[in-house]
């Protein structure tokens, strides 16, 4: 099957939003029970905050120029985060299209001046942060092909599933992708070393989810860890399937952050000059965008460095 191409392929840049849950959570005082920001579409409070939330992002894409990748609010609406919080499977196919359905309104509103494109967001069956039970890659399509099936029956652009943390459960995804016919991008987390919280190097993870699945993510990303985590790894190449980069505010290691009590917002302008360091690493990057901590003026700043 030959999928149709993405627009972050032609060398365009795009930029993402921030970071979801914590801008909701410490900045706009909203309550995610277990990190879940879909909840907020059961709720006409919730869905106007997600909607000036995305707004933001469509705004800043615009002043500068660049398309931009929306992420659905879905990263915890696969069946076991669902299950805590009380929804059947029947819900989280309805919460998952409405997550969509809200995307397709931002994207009418953003008109012809910007390039809006809609990812239906997966997260991991676990804790992003740690490896807890792995499935192996056949037990991992299985498990996340009811929400790819989903998202490809929509509007989607693509899926992107972000904040992984082993090989397998990436090789399922993207094969779920591939049998239901939507472009797959596949991003993985890694720790203060540079490798998963696996203990995999990142290029060994890429080449084995490349091999195991015929090359079929549309692209890498990297997210929720700081650019000096991996810069050095970067800097050893074989990287060029990386096309996409989510960092976080914070220097700290996912463990320092479980156990913060308050947000780590970093330095804006900071991280942004540490992308702008990273593009002769990653000389096909064409995705930037944020991830914990981060929120509007991260973006902003990255938009800029971005143009010097």
């Amino acid at each position: 099957m030959t999928l149709a191409p993405l627009s972050q392929l032609d060398g365009r840049t795009f930029i993402t939003d921030a970071g979801m849950e914590t801008v909701l959570i410490y900045r706009d005082g909203l309550e995610l029970p277990e990190f879940a920001s879909f909840v907020l579409l059961d709720d006409p409070a919730g869905i106007e905050a997600l909607r000036s939330y995305y707004g933001e992002y469509v705004a800043i894409a615009e002043r500068h120029g660049f398309g931009i990748v929306l992420d659905t609010p879905t990263w915890r609406a696969n069946p076991d985060w669902g299950a805590r919080l009380g929804y059947s499977a029947e819900g989280l196919d309805d919460v998952n299209r409405r997550g969509v359905a809200l995307l397709e309104e931002v994207r009418e509103a953003a008109g012809n001046g910007v390039d809006v494109l809609i990812s239906g967001c997966i997260g991991p069956r676990g804790d992003g942060y740690v490896v807890g039970e792995v499935m192996s890659a056949k037990e991992a399509q299985g498990y996340h092909s009811a929400q790819v099936a989903t998202f490809a029956s929509t509007n989607s652009d693509l899926v992107s599933a972000l904040t992984l943390n082993y090989a397998a459960e990436a090789v399922g995804i993207a094969r779920a992708a591939a049998e239901a016919g939507i472009p797959s991008v596949i991003s993985f987390t890694v720790e203060t070393d540079g490798r998963l919280p696996s203990g995999q190097e990142l290029r060994d993870a890429l080449a084995e989810v490349d091999e195991a699945t015929g090359g079929a993510p549309a692209y890498y990303m990297v997210n929720c860890a700081h650019p000096t985590h991996f810069e050095d790894v970067l800097a050893g190449g074989g990287l060029e399937r990386v096309r996409g980069l989510r960092a976080n505010a914070s220097t700290k290691s996912h463990a320092e952050l479980d156990e913060a009590e308050e947000l780590d917002q970093g330095d804006p302008d900071d991280l942004a000059e540490r992308y702008r360091g990273l593009r002769p690493l990653l000389p096909n990057l064409t995705v930037v965008g944020g991830c914990c901590g981060t929120d509007e003026r991260h973006i902003e700043a990255i938009c800029v460095a971005w143009t010097r």
